[in-house]
């Protein structure tokens, strides 16, 4: 089931991005995955599907922000794959002025999150061409564009954003005699973790099963072909996946300190 929204651009506020002209080949396709049910987000998500949730201060849902930021990366076409409440976002996107063309997908069972992405990204316009792909619950800003040139000169067949979130306890640094040396609150965590942001060229949509989670199975292929790659995300730049009803205020409150975020 498909259902296509075209409305006039307008949406919340991004960061300027890189002109099109500097990185010629990047996507103007993507697909947001928009299906979850958020059930660590309750009550918020009582009533309505994750995505649909609000950023507190700011009057949208999470969805909003992210089209607007793959707008402002060039992006023209995006599907969004919906489930849990699809009525709800379908609505809201129907009378939402938006910043581009906007086509939601609805799976009529669960093909799992690689069948699901895969359903997804057989209704893309260009399906010959490369494509984003993002979670529904991540609000980011950085540059797609260099994400894409980054793709593309390690020729690789998908390529995901790498974060570094904070650790949520303190920690204790100690010396080789096991002697505290200090305490440390929130460090940034010393592994990348996935950031739920893509770059697919156009054959990857073929690699991915029909039915289950291509995180189990295609990744993991990809990976040992050496055909998987990972690109940090630039120093500074903002992450926050949504999860629960902390990361919720805590957006509002780097939102309040970081204006035009």
């Amino acid at each position: 089931m498909t259902d296509d929204h075209r409305s006039a651009p307008s949406a919340p506020s991004a960061p300027p991005a890189p002109s099109a002209a500097a990185f010629p080949a990047a996507p103007t396709q993507a697909v947001v995955l928009a299906g979850g049910q958020g059930s660590r987000l309750r009550p918020y998500t009582d009533d309505r599907p994750k995505p649909m949730v609000e950023i507190p201060g700011t009057g949208v849902p999470i969805i909003g922000h992210q089209l607007a930021w793959l707008a402002s990366e060039g992006v023209t076409d995006a599907v969004v794959s919906c489930g849990h409440l699809a009525g709800v976002l379908q609505e809201w996107l129907a009378g939402a002025r938006l910043p581009l063309r906007v086509t939601t997908v609805v799976e009529e069972e669960p093909l799992g999150r690689g069948g699901g992405l895969k359903y997804a990204a057989r209704h893309l316009p260009h399906p010959d061409g490369a494509w984003y792909a993002t979670n529904g619950d991540v609000w980011t800003r950085f540059s797609l564009r260099e994400m894409a040139a980054f793709h593309a000169e390690r020729d690789a067949v998908a390529t995901l954003a790498l974060a570094r979130p904070r650790i949520p306890w303190g920690v204790v640094e100690t010396n080789e005699f096991g002697q505290v040396l200090d305490f440390i609150e929130a460090p940034p965590s010393p592994y990348p973790v996935n950031a739920g942001v893509y770059v697919f060229s156009a054959e990857f949509t073929a690699l991915l099963p029909d039915l289950g989670d291509h995180e189990r199975t295609t990744f993991p292929r990809l990976a040992r072909e050496r055909r998987l790659a990972g690109f940090p995300l630039p120093q500074g730049a903002y992450w926050r996946a949504i999860d629960t009803a902390k990361d919720l205020a805590e957006a509002a409150r780097e939102l309040a300190a970081h204006k035009g975020v």
